[in-house]
This record gives C-alpha cells, sequence and structure tokens, in this order.
C-alpha cells in the first residue's frame, strides 16, 4: 500500500513551516484537534516541543500513533482486533 504523500503549511511555534504526511495522517491530525480543542498549528507546536532530535515529520507520525494507540487501550480495542474492519479479507486468512 503506498500512499501519496501531502504538503501543507503549518505555523510552529510561530515560525512557518510545511509538513509533507500521507493524507491518512492529515486526517488523523484533525480528529485528534477536533478531540483536544486545538488547532493543527497548536498541536504541532505542543508536538515540536517534544520530539527530541527525530525528523519533524517522524515526530508527528509517532504522535499520531502514540495518541490513538491510548485511545485504543482506554477502550479496550487492543484486546478486542479490530484489523478486519480495516484491511478487507483478512478474516479469511486465518
Amino acid at each position: 500500500m503506498r500512499a501519496k504523500l501531502q504538503s501543507k503549511n503549518v505555523t510552529i511555534n510561530g515560525r512557518r513551516t510545511s509538513l509533507r504526511l500521507e493524507q491518512a495522517s492529515w486526517e488523523a491530525m484533525a480528529d485528534i484537534c477536533k478531540c483536544e480543542d486545538l488547532t493543527l498549528h497548536e498541536l504541532c507546536s505542543l508536538i515540536e516541543t517534544r520530539r527530541q532530535g527525530a525528523s519533524r515529520t517522524s515526530a508527528v507520525r509517532a504522535f499520531i500513533v502514540t495518541y490513538f494507540r491510548a485511545v485504543a487501550a482506554e477502550y479496550g480495542a487492543l484486546q478486542a482486533g479490530t484489523v478486519k474492519a480495516i484491511i478487507p479479507g483478512y478474516a479469511a486468512r486465518r
């Protein structure tokens, strides 16, 4: 599965820059912003303060995974299994 990267301009700690992420990552960021009542720029600034030497894009992707893992763990989805809802045909292989 190959995803096309999309560039978007963001302002991080008052400085304008761009990020190249997959559409799914941009959608995840929008969902997180909505849930947390943050703008994209505010969220990117928060991620920037914790990135510890990783590339900016890598830090954003890691944050998205960490965020949704925390949500899944809170609601028990890590034990229930949801791959078959994401990858068609998965259940048939088991």
